[in-house]
């Protein structure tokens, strides 16, 4: 397993969160979400199965550590809860720079440039990151 295959695991996952967000009313408490704007069962399914997918690959390689993340992340988007998904993610990012900083993984230009697009992704996820809402609630 190399640091690729990570961040093409990472992106599917940014991906899902993106819909999942992009499904959600404009105005809301992302911490606690109301009933009812749960991911869709095929979502909640397909982020399974990549998870699945990472754990099993990973199993034996340096990278088996960031498979609690991953398990956070789903359990969160399977509840409903964005903040925590997106959280959960946006630490297997730190850690694997973490892992390209103390030379454990070999890493180039291409995966900083990957991780620096998912992190950017999933920051504009997170409330406060949408200039045109500033204004609401005032």
């Amino acid at each position: 397993m190399q640091a690729a295959d990570v961040l093409d695991t990472i992106g599917a996952l940014v991906a899902q969160l993106k819909a999942y967000a992009f499904q959600l009313p404009p105005i809301v408490n992302l911490a606690s979400v109301p009933t009812g704007v749960k991911p869709k069962p095929e979502a909640i399914e397909d982020y399974e199965k990549i998870v699945g997918r990472i754990r099993a690959e990973s199993t034996g390689t340096r990278y088996k550590i960031l498979g609690d993340f991953f398990i956070e992340s789903l359990e969160a988007f399977e509840g409903g809860k964005l903040l925590g998904s997106v959280q959960s993610m946006l630490s297997v990012l730190d850690h694997l720079e973490r892992m390209q900083r103390d030379k454990e993984i070999e890493a180039g230009r291409i995966t900083d440039k990957r991780i620096a697009e998912y992190r950017t992704t999933l920051r504009s996820i997170l409330p406060g990151n949408k200039p045109e809402l500033d204004s609401i609630g005032r």
